[in-house]
């Protein structure tokens, strides 16, 4: 009997893991689908401003491990299939999409990076170690292999290089933090918590359209909103505000309404992504700010407790105490 479940374990194991990959591939796939949806043509090559498959893998690395890292390669696969048929010289993005976040992973693992993304160094860590630097490797590959293919002018390296480093960062800061606490979101007990938790979604929603489709200039009052996010709710309340505000501007900024009206291509990608990433960055930094200091003062109400206790303890008492 005894032998027989452990062959049962060993066969489980292995079973896990490849519907891991699959679920992996097949969430790479569809996310791809949607971020298309989005995309422009820089120097003749799509590319979308919000890759959000690089913030899949990246989530998934960090719950599943290395073992995962074949889902992001067919994922990648499938999402070139649906471009175009796939030819030889397309291997070099998959190995380059799928070796981005995979060098994420590891330097996030290197310096200690904790999921729960509590401590400013963890936000700082996701930013840089987890978005721009590993994500220069896909951007390069992906680039290098267009212009080698002569799908791409050798002129068209750096604005396609940079919209295709962007996007993939920008995929890793939007929607790793909220796939990373989805597990640890728990409805409120206080009704005046969950009114305000509607109130904040309602506002960003509306308010986040409402600007992006303005002809006034009024981009800057989304950071309010995110301030409140993150102050009120922490990285529970400031990555979905992130995710929808992102969503919602590159939206307006493809379809060339609102402020991004009557701009170049260019200038459209560069103000985009500056409101993307300062955004991204205040409302990740400033959430696990606020996070750390509350573990700070809640250790401290409690070492204070149990001083109080063990004072009281040792107090001499008074006869007919």
């Amino acid at each position: 009997m005894s032998d027989a479940v452990v062959r049962t374990e060993e066969w489980r194991r292995p079973a896990g893991t490849l519907l891991r990959i699959l679920g992996v591939a097949a969430a790479y796939y569809a996310t791809g689908r949607i971020g298309l949806l989005l995309r422009v043509v820089v120097e003749g090559a799509q590319v979308t401003p919000l890759w959000l498959p690089t913030g899949i893998a990246v989530a998934a690395l960090l719950w599943f491990g290395l073992r995962i890292w074949p889902g992001i390669a067919l994922g990648t696969f499938l999402a070139i299939e649906h471009l175009s048929s796939f030819q030889i010289a397309d291997i070099g993005i998959v190995v380059g999409n799928t070796l981005a976040p995979v060098c994420a992973y590891l330097l996030l693992r290197r310096v200690g990076f904790r999921t729960e993304i509590d401590r400013l160094r963890d936000g700082l860590a996701l930013v840089f170690l987890g978005g721009l630097v590993p994500m220069l490797i896909s951007a390069s590959i992906g680039t290098g292999v267009l212009v080698a293919t002569g799908d791409l002018a050798l002129s068209g390296f750096w604005p396609v290089w940079s919209a295709w480093w962007v996007g993939d960062a920008m995929g890793v800061l939007v929607v790793t933090p909220v796939l990373l606490v989805l597990p640890t979101v728990r409805m409120p007990d206080d009704a005046y918590r969950v009114a305000e938790a509607v109130l904040l979604a309602v506002a960003v929603g509306v308010g986040v359209f409402m600007v992006s489709r303005s002809a006034l200039s009024l981009l800057f009052l989304v950071f309010p909103l995110l301030i409140w996010s993150a102050v009120r709710f922490q990285l529970a309340g400031s990555a979905p505000c992130v995710l929808i505000m992102s969503v919602v501007v590159i939206s307006a900024a493809t379809d060339r309404a609102g402020p991004f009206a009557d701009h170049t291509l260019f200038e459209i990608m560069v103000n985009l992504q500056a409101l993307n990433g300062s955004a991204a960055l205040t409302a990740l930094l400033l959430s696990a700010m606020v996070t750390e200091q509350n573990n700070i003062r809640l250790k401290i109400e409690q070492v204070c407790e149990d001083l109080a206790e063990v004072v009281d303890r040792l107090a001499p008492r008074r006869p007919g105490d």
